[in-house]
């Protein structure tokens, strides 16, 4: 059960990255069509004048968001208040509308019409995206702000504007092509269209820094290679950037831009990835208050079950949109699916091929001493995968230089399934004598790794590290696929070019890169 919830889990996240695809581009696109509305001259500008839009969006990114950040707030809250005018000005003109609060008439026309509804459910999701990635925000801000937002701010906004939508298209059926940018008179629709286009760029900013968080962890938890993480802040560790992610995303927007051309072709491969996204998380959602909350099961089928139900019918009503783009996010999320479980299935193979020939250490150091080599100053730090174990990097070096630092630590990297671990239990040290020690260093998937950081902590315990004379010893291997491995070969091809392009430990344990040594190995599976 675990490996399949697990399975379930990776693939949700995965199908995270296809809703990161869709959400920007619909998003900018919806917006950047209101200029047909101003004129239909302009309509021939739209793709052109969101590509650019987008391209500035991701080319900032390096440069963080930090600056811009403090606008981001007054700006929102500026959009909603200005949905909520549109929709009450609407109301005011048609106020029959109103009645449609009864939940009456909904399930009037269910009873009457399932066929028509079942249909209808494919649109109406469009509705409510978004919550499939509230989880982030929770993260983030916690449950109490987010609740005083939403039943403050965004729910009666939202709900005004929609209401007045529905005024307006019964006032005028024809205005169904865009109800909401003909909600607007005339002289205010090119201020609103600036207006929705800055509030779409902070709708797409949030999903691309959810990216970058959620890739860290994905990597961290060991279902990606390493890629070169940037920090944005010098005061929050949070903000990062990451150039591979950026520009694969990015250029994934602008296929899916140049592809579907509008907002409403978009639709299509929207929902299907959000609805999916909804589904995987109420079923991990019950295993979560079953098992690791451990409630009564009753109480579990009482909590999740309605909730399922809505996103099995949501996401079955997607379905029927599948040959109409809804293949779009699929494809991505399982091209990133295949990419994580490839590379999470090949550090197995890789490291059981390291266990296997691999040397307790204990036991070759005490035949190391018995002929001990020359000591020379300074202090050697060899990484090494597996505790206990003989790092490759160190016999290279006792093979080649013939020497042996005068202190010698072993440090093993272990990443952690929390989010946090603090510094109080970040290092163990053990002794095993002739000045070396074996080290553990642990991190939680959202701690920021930091090595020569932690090692510094090792000073309350009475061993100082000195940077100028410690030098940091690794091994760079070199996949070589093997027919009849442990996976099928084009995925252990796949594998050794993931391994190849990885990002090296030195970066990504922030190794000072002038007291790096790194030494090859070539290891098939």
């Amino acid at each position: 059960l675990r490996r399949v919830l697990l399975i379930i889990g990776i693939f949700g996240t995965a199908l995270f990255y296809g809703d990161g695809v869709i959400t920007p581009a619909i998003s900018v696109l919806s917006a950047v069509e209101g200029l047909e509305i101003i004129s239909p001259a302009f309509k021939q500008y739209v793709v052109p004048a969101t590509l650019l839009i987008l391209f500035g969006l991701f080319a900032v990114q390096k440069r963080g968001t930090a600056g811009i950040g403090q606008f981001f707030g007054p700006i929102t809250l500026v959009w909603f208040a200005v949905l909520a005018v549109l929709g009450i000005a609407q109301i005011i003109t048609y106020p029959a509308i109103l009645a449609a609060m009864s939940p009456h008439y909904a399930v009037m026309f269910m009873w009457t019409n399932p066929g028509t509804t079942f249909i209808i459910l494919g649109a109406v999701v469009l509705c409510v995206t978004g919550a499939e990635a509230l989880y982030a925000d929770l993260g983030h801000f916690g449950k109490k702000p987010i609740r005083l937002a939403w039943f403050s701010v965004v729910m009666p906004s939202l709900t005004l504007n929609y209401f007045g939508q529905g005024a307006l298209l019964l006032k005028n059926p024809e205005a169904v092509k865009n109800p909401f940018y003909l909600m607007a008179p005339e002289w205010a629709l090119l201020p609103l269209v600036l207006l929705a286009t800055m509030a779409t760029v902070i709708a797409s900013q949030a999903l691309i820094t959810g990216a970058f968080s959620v890739t860290k962890q994905v990597i961290q938890l060991g279902y990606l290679p390493r890629l070169n993480i940037l920090h944005t802040s010098m005061r929050d560790t949070g903000q990062i950037y990451i150039p591979m992610v950026n520009w694969c995303l990015f250029a994934t927007i602008v296929l899916a831009v140049v592809m579907f051309r509008s907002s409403s072709n978009l639709a299509a491969a929207y929902g299907i990835a959000v609805t999916l996204d909804m589904l995987i998380t109420t079923i991990l959602t019950f295993f979560v208050i079953r098992h690791a909350w451990k409630y009564p099961l009753w109480l579990c089928v009482a909590a999740t079950g309605i909730f399922f139900v809505v996103d099995v019918a949501f996401f079955a009503s997607n379905l029927m949109k599948l040959f109409a783009g809804g293949w779009f996010p699929l494809l991505i999320g399982g091209a990133v699916f295949t990419l994580m479980i490839t590379w999470k299935d090949g550090r197995e193979l890789l490291n059981n091929k390291l266990r296997a020939d691999a040397m307790d250490l204990p036991s070759f150091l005490e035949s190391v001493f018995v002929s001990p080599p020359v000591r020379v100053e300074g202090t050697a730090v060899f990484l090494t995968a597996e505790r206990g174990t003989v790092p490759n990097a160190m016999l290279h070096n006792l093979k080649h230089n013939k020497v042996l630092h005068a202190k010698n630590l072993f440090v093993t990297v272990q990443n952690h399934e929390v989010p946090w671990i603090g510094m109080d239990k970040r290092v163990q040290v053990e002794s095993l004598g002739h000045h070396c020690w074996q080290v553990v260093v642990h991190y939680g998937f959202k701690n920021d790794l930091d090595l020569p950081k932690a090692l510094m902590h090792l000073k309350s315990r009475g061993w100082e590290l000195d940077p100028m004379s410690t030098s940091y010893f690794l091994s760079r291997d070199t996949v070589i696929p093997t027919i009849g491995g442990g996976m099928a070969q084009w995925r252990e091809k796949l594998f050794a070019q993931m391994h190849h392009n990885a990002s090296g430990a030195a970066d990504f344990l922030k190794l000072p890169s002038n007291s790096v040594v790194e030494l090859g190995s070539k290891i098939e599976i």
